[in-house]
């Protein structure tokens, strides 16, 4: 006969597995096939990969503010990073006036990376990305390489370290626009095109009738391109309307997209805030889509500023993964230190599949200038099935 005291330890543990308390969901390295390649992104749990951050994975210009760091290996074996840069005479809020997409390369993907060349110099605000060139995204298809990024225009004057209060920044701001150029090297020249690939909507009351940014870009399986991208609703002020993500489809990488009218990434309670989701970094892999999104407000991960991985089959209609969150709202450095800023700009690096390097901007001394940094992701053993 059991003890009454050990009777009421069984009901008190059989109730907490019962609710699930007393069996936490412990991640579990990435499955690999027989050749080392990624069974499914489904069950991966990158944050149970990340590692310290090492000095040497760190981009930085002495001059520059550097951002938007989006790498691929190039045909040659190396590794190019399409990123955006600007003074840092001028300030962070200087990105809107002037960034330029620049190109770097590297022997190893982690870097050490090397500034090669301005890719898109500025070429007069007659343009509709003739000031401003940022948000790059580069991906490679067919044999050619694309790199949509974000263009704009103006002819207000804006001085170097102006605040958002000044409305001649929003002047800029509010001419985003969406391009897209192609080139068979990336290192020898783009070809730029003189209109966007993607526009505001002429419906003064769509979702992106103001601006339209930060394109993510991916080819699904199908072969159908898949283009998600910062929208902006007008409401009568200089600010405009909530922020929200957009998706547009088409059967080539040149265009022209279709948009769909609603916009993703939403919150379950419906995204009541000014903006939920930021920064997404797409791909695909098999059957399904993937996005990293800076999860703004916590609505995916439960944390403020944390990065979330989402999936979607169809593009339009994303879910949180079985481990949504990617990391959190700061780095951890290999002396044991915190960044004080938050990991933005994401840009996954694979190998089979595999997640390998995280990278993405991250503003140092309250963003007195910014960097890029490659984040290691483990590796685990191969296994699985």
């Amino acid at each position: 006969m059991f003890s009454l005291q050990f009777k009421n330890a069984l009901k008190i543990v059989f109730t907490f597995l019962q609710i699930g308390f007393c069996i936490p969901s412990f991640a579990q390295y990435p499955k690999l096939d027989k050749k080392g390649n990624l069974v499914s992104m489904d069950e991966v749990d990158i944050s149970s990969m990340v590692q310290p951050l090492p000095e040497k994975n760190k981009f930085v210009d002495s001059n520059y503010n550097i951002w938007c760091g989006s790498v691929t290996k190039g045909k040659n074996g190396k590794f190019y990073m399409l990123y955006s840069r600007w003074p840092k005479a001028c300030g962070h809020e200087a990105w809107i006036t002037n960034s330029e997409i620049a190109l770097a390369k590297s022997d190893k993907p982690e870097g050490p990376y090397r500034h090669v060349k301005v890719v898109f110099p500025a070429r007069g605000n007659q343009y509709w990305d003739g000031v401003c060139t940022h948000n790059p995204a580069v991906i490679q298809y067919n044999g050619k390489y694309y790199l949509f990024y974000m263009g704009s225009t103006g002819r207000s004057f804006v001085q170097p370290n102006t605040s958002y209060d000044n409305p001649n920044w929003w002047e800029y701001r509010n001419n985003q626009r969406i391009g897209v150029a192609v080139t068979d090297d990336p290192e020898g020249d783009w070809q730029r095109f003189d209109q966007p690939v993607l526009d505001v909507s002429k419906d003064s009351t769509a979702y992106d009738a103001l601006l339209v940014s930060n394109p993510a870009i991916t080819v699904d399986s199908k072969g159908e391109v898949i283009l998600i991208y910062k929208q902006v609703a007008k409401n009568g002020t200089m600010k405009g309307g909530r922020v929200r993500f957009g998706v547009a489809f088409s059967k080539s990488l040149l265009g022209p997209f279709v948009k769909h009218p609603s916009p993703v990434f939403e919150a379950k309670d419906g995204g009541k805030e000014w903006m939920v989701a930021e920064d997404p970094y797409l791909w695909s892999y098999k059957k399904s889509n993937y996005a990293i999104v800076r999860d703004v407000v916590g609505k995916f991960t439960g944390e403020a500023g944390a990065l979330a991985l989402l999936s979607s089959t169809n593009g339009i209609d994303w879910l949180p993964t079985k481990y949504p969150k990617v990391m959190p709202n700061h780095v951890q450095m290999d002396d044991g230190t915190l960044s004080e800023d938050k990991l933005e700009r994401p840009c996954l690096y694979t190998e089979n599949g595999l997640p390998v390097l995280l990278f993405g901007a991250l503003g140092i001394n309250h963003r007195q200038y910014s960097i890029n940094v490659a984040v290691p992701l483990k590796i685990p053993a191969v296994g699985g099935k």
